[in-house]
Order: C-alpha cells, then structure tokens, then sequence
C-alpha cells in the first residue's frame, strides 16, 4: 500500500525515540550522515522528500536543497542553524525552523560545569591524581587558584541560554556583565557595547551567541588577548564563534589562563592542535544531550513540522526568517 504522508530525509543520528515521535505521522525515506550530494537518495526517493531535518551544525547547502524538488521545510533540531543557506531557502521557498530556547536550562546546566571544570581545574587535577602526582598538586604545579567568588562574569550573547546561565552563575556571587546586538532593558548587568570591550572586563567570558554568518570566529586572537593571562574562555554555542588555532596559541602561550569547549567549528573533532592542551577542557556537543532537553527538542520539531503540513505557520522559523513565516507568502507543502 502506498505511504501518503509527507516524506522526511533526517541528516542527524536521532535517538530511536525521536525517530519514532516523527514516524508516528511522517514517512521517513532516508538518512545522509552528512550534507554530502554524494550520499543523496536515489532520484525515486529524493523527489519525495518534502521536509529535511537535521541540525545547524550539519547544514544545508544552495546544491543541496536544490536536489530535493518538493523540499519546503528544514527543521533544525536544537538551537543552531550556521550552516544553513539562508538566502537559497527563501530563493527555493524552503522555510528554516530551530528549537528556539528548547534546551536552554540543560545547556546553561553543562555551562556552569564547564566553568567550574576549566576555572578550578577539575579535570587537571583529576590526571594528576591517575598519573600518580598527587604530591605535585595544583597549587605548587599550576600556580595559585582563584576562586569564583567576585570574579567578573562576561556573557557574550543575553538570550534565552545566556539568561539561564546567569540565573545559575548569581549563586557563585560573580559580577555579572554582558555584550548583546542591543541593551536589555530586563536586566540591571553592565552592558557592553562590543565584544573587546567586555573581554578587557571579564575574568571568565563564556560565549552563548546566536549561530550566524556573523558571529563567525568572533573569539579570536585579539579577543583573547584582551582577556588576559588569568582570563578563562567557555564556548556553549556553536564552535565557529572561536578561531581554534587562535585559541590553541593563546592557551599555549598562556595568554589566557584556561578555556572550555562543548562545541567545535568541525563536528566531530579531528584536529590536533587542541589535543595536547591540559589547560583546556573538551566534551562532544553535549550541553542539550539530555533526556528533558530530548525531548523539549523533538517536541518542538514535531511542532513545526505538523504545523506546516496542515497549512498553518511554523512555531519556531529562525530569527531572520520570522516575518516571511508569518505572511501570506510563506513556504506551503508541496
């Protein structure tokens, strides 16, 4: 018998539970483990595909979405969509969803443990005592600690993680500052109007920006100059905001004194500047990997994509797309 519901392509290795919550409705035809137009579906089944969904770090290219005729949504799973071609979608009438703030509480949670790991050298400390060095703790081996108790707080992006994290970052009793594209009027933080200056300010600058084109490799070697030998660097939001190899000097060179990375420009990592690095703490892109934010995650996909297939708007277009979501020209299935 014929499958009459819509047709999806996954780019992303989901859970088999969220697998299941979009099969329940939808017809899923395929999987690309990467944007590859080498690992495309054969022609038969790739003229189906109506909706594509995958995450901000797997991305769609302009040659991609061309290759799928009916194709008239993206759905990215999670907040992130740098990788996503914009401009193509609204040329190809290809509306572009994200999970919003879906797993702000679970990644501002993996924030303040990455924070806590780099600044106290937890994972350090923890090699040593394996190595056998106890005796060659810390203090005498790393230098003296600063505790977090008034270290200065930069946020860079105040959005729905950044405000999450700050919640959390006020039991510490850190001051608080933050750089934004415009000045909250919710909050009583020190605003900052650029990234170099919240950098000279902060000790610890943790990154929780918008994945754009524009914030591409925004931490880079004169960022982090400007925060300075004792300053530590966490990235939680997409890995392109940091220039690696910038990084990877400064933590060699000590110009900054530590750094955290949950997210990396190339997913997964298989560089080796970073590796020898014991002042850096690396985890895979796990900040939203648990099971609530799983789930906050699938729901809101499963939202946009049943919105979309009975002709309403999507409930979570991508920032820059908002408006053409909700006018009388946006994408219908096809």
């Amino acid at each position: 018998m014929l499958d009459t519901r819509p047709a999806i392509l996954t780019g992303f290795h989901f859970t088999k539970t969220t697998l299941a919550a979009f099969g329940e409705r939808y017809e899923l035809v395929g999987h690309m483990d990467k944007p590859d137009l080498n690992l495309v579906p054969p022609p038969q089944i790739a003229e189906r595909i109506q909706a594509l969904v995958t995450t901000g770090s797997v991305g769609a290219s302009d040659k991609l979405m061309a290759v799928f005729p009916r194709l008239s949504l993206i759905c990215c799973y999670g907040t992130g969509y740098e990788r996503m071609d914009l401009e193509a979608a609204r040329r190809r009438n290809i509306m572009i969803t994200h999970g919003a703030d879906a797993n702000a509480p679970d990644v501002a949670e993996m924030a303040v443990g990455l924070v806590l790991a780099s600044h106290r050298r937890i994972v350090r400390a923890d090699k040593m005592i394996r190595r056998g060095e106890w005796t060659k703790r810390i203090p005498n081996r790393f230098g003296a600690i600063s505790g977090l108790t008034g270290a200065k707080f930069g946020i860079l992006g105040l959005g729905g993680i950044g405000m999450e994290i700050a919640k959390r970052m006020k039991g510490f009793d850190v001051e608080i500052g933050y750089c934004n594209r415009s000045k909250r009027s919710d909050v009583d933080f020190p605003y900052f109007a650029n990234v170099m200056e919240l950098a000279r300010w902060s000790d610890i600058l943790m990154v929780v920006l918008r994945s754009d084109a524009s914030n591409h490799h925004i931490i880079n070697a004169e960022v982090l100059k400007a925060l300075g030998p004792r300053g530590h660097l966490v990235n939680i939001s997409r890995g392109w905001a940091v220039d690696e190899t910038a990084l990877a000097e400064a933590l060699r060179n000590n110009v900054i004194e530590g750094a955290a990375l949950d997210v990396f420009d190339e997913e997964p990592y298989e560089g080796t500047e970073l590796l020898p690095l014991d002042n850096l703490v690396m985890t895979p892109h796990f900040g939203g990997g648990t099971e609530h934010a799983q789930r906050r995650m699938t729901a809101s996909v499963r939202a946009n994509l049943d919105n979309h297939f009975a002709g309403k708007p999507v409930v979570t277009p991508v920032p820059e797309l908002r408006d053409w979501a909700r006018s009388a020209d946006a994408p219908k299935p096809r």
